[in-house]
């Protein structure tokens, strides 16, 4: 139930802002779990009376080409960038398992470089052949697009919005060059977690000095990667640009998080926090699925899946992970498309898919088991469930020690992980009640708010169309080069300054020094 002021102030926006009529917006997505996020906006915008037009690579794994909310633009592409993810995440467990060293560690990166490298490449080349399809090209400039909402992980959408001059949204948590905050708001090392670090808001002096060592990991990997887009961006933008000053022009931010989950830290007006925008309340289960869950007693259910991207774990983990469930008295929901486990026990249900929001929603439901995407977590916030994580790759294991720290999950990493220390984590998370009320608690904040995510998202979208842009929210930081944001010139300035007034002193005090020696040296005979 939303608070009672919340609902006044929805009605009084609806009673006050003039309405906008049906915007024309260009969609630029990404595929996987990152489709899932657009197209719930999509559905809601859909369904306000806007017309929608998605762009999509012919060989899409879930963006559809025929569908009653958007109309359509199919890229001819060959390369299937999957077959680059699945060798990427095999390889990626096979090194977690091995254990954390400093060789591992360089491993990683290099495996998730050249991941992103090739990932980058190939969406540059779709964009090109957007851009080299002149009749593609005339329609996109006839249409008039009032926006194009786009996802700045990859920086085509940004480009063309730049291209057709129209106003720009993003649809965020990452971008080209790893978490968005860095790129639009100041960002203070001291106290802000690096991607990736594995730490918190809360850090000594060792862990600050590992916080800036990963800072320049990703900037490394940034100069790597965006130069991808360099040749293409002075191609085609009068007077050449940069992914980097586009993403800091986007009229609005629309990021899918907020500090109910994430660490505070500093923003900007143009940033508006959708977390949790996916989360409804749980509808009901279908029968059969009911049944089994009802089954299961006063020790209710325990869900577990990896997620859209993850099809399943080596047979060795997934086979001690069944015979841990085998030996609960709760029952198990799991989302597995492997091989059967050989210990599957008959307290645990396999299925393809499963309605894991409902689920969540469930009064039975005591556990989830995840790998620790933001939507799967913010998902668990939304329904106050406690969350046993697995992190496995991106921004998994940052999103878990989140929780983790709040008291509301518990980590296990691969190379831990066991029959022993899986067994042991659900059961403190099943009879350690500290965990199920932090949970609750972070619950309680979330929906707690004048107006919901999803609201929010679209009444800023709606913005941008009625007012053309939302220019006077964005910083004109952008302009300015890294010297000049720093005020290293200034600093420069005023050293240069100082030394000249010191060395101006010293002069004055050897002159007179000098002059007096000479007045008082004895004639000579």
């Amino acid at each position: 139930m939303h608070h009672p002021f919340g609902v006044f102030f929805t009605l009084s926006l609806l009673f006050l802002v003039s309405p906008c009529s049906g915007g024309n917006i260009l969609v630029y997505p990404v595929d996987g779990s990152h489709w899932i996020n657009m197209k719930i906006l999509v559905e809601e915008l859909h369904a306000k009376g806007h017309k929608m037009t998605v762009i999509r690579p012919s060989n899409s794994w879930y963006i559809k080409e025929n569908s009653p909310l958007y109309t359509s633009i199919t890229i001819q592409i060959k390369e299937d960038f999957r077959d680059v993810f699945d060798l990427y995440l095999e390889e990626q467990i096979r090194v977690q398992r091995e254990g954390a060293s400093l060789l591992s560690f360089f491993r990683l990166n290099n495996q998730f470089l050249t991941m992103l490298t090739q990932a980058h490449e190939l969406w540059c080349d779709i964009a090109k052949d957007i851009f080299e399809n002149e009749t593609l090209v005339k329609h996109l400039m006839d249409s008039k697009y009032d926006l194009v909402l786009a996802d700045p992980v990859i920086g085509a959408g940004v480009i063309l919005a730049k291209y057709l001059n129209v106003p720009l949204v993003l649809n965020v948590r990452w971008v080209t060059r790893g978490e968005g905050h860095f790129v639009l708001a100041p960002s203070p090392l001291s106290y802000i977690p690096v991607p990736g670090s594995g730490l918190t808001d809360k850090m000594d002096f060792i862990q600050r000095l590992k916080n800036i060592f990963f800072h320049s990991v990703l900037k490394f990997q940034e100069n790597m990667v965006l130069p991808i887009y360099d040749e293409f961006c002075s191609k085609y933008i009068e007077g050449g640009c940069s992914i980097f000053s586009l993403l800091q022009q986007a009229d609005i931010w629309l990021f899918r998080s907020d500090f109910v989950f994430d660490f505070p830290r500093p923003t900007m007006p143009n940033v508006v926090y959708i977390g949790g925008f996916q989360c409804k309340p749980a509808e009901p289960l279908p029968a059969d699925l009911e049944k089994f869950v009802q089954s299961s007693g006063e020790h209710g259910v325990i869900i577990m899946s990896l997620g859209t991207m993850v099809k399943a774990l080596p047979k060795d983990v997934t086979d001690e992970m069944a015979a841990v469930f085998s030996k609960m008295p709760q029952k198990v929901i799991w989302r597995h498309l492997g091989d059967r486990p050989s210990t599957l026990g008959n307290n645990t249900l396999i299925v393809d898919w499963m309605p894991q929001k409902d689920l969540l929603g469930h009064p039975q439901v005591k556990v989830f088991v995840a790998h620790g995407g933001t939507n799967g977590v913010q998902e668990a916030i939304y329904h106050g469930v406690p969350v046993l994580g697995i992190p496995l790759f991106f921004d998994q294991y940052d999103n878990l020690l989140r929780l983790q720290e709040r008291g509301a999950g518990k980590i296990i990493e691969l190379s831990d992980f066991s029959g022993h220390t899986f067994g042991e984590g659900l059961q403190k998370l099943l009879h350690n009640s500290s965990y199920r009320q932090n949970i609750q608690r972070l619950s309680r904040l979330h929906k707690d708010k004048p107006m919901p995510p999803m609201d929010q998202a679209i009444f800023w979208i709606e913005y941008v169309i009625r007012h053309k842009g939302a220019r006077h929210l964005i910083s004109e930081a952008y302009k300015m080069p890294w010297y000049s944001y720093h005020s290293l010139d200034v600093l420069l300035l005023l050293l240069a300054v100082l030394m000249v007034l010191l060395y101006s002193i010293y002069a004055v005090f050897r002159f007179l020094c000098c002059r007096r020696k000479r007045k008082t040296k004895p004639k000579q005979n």
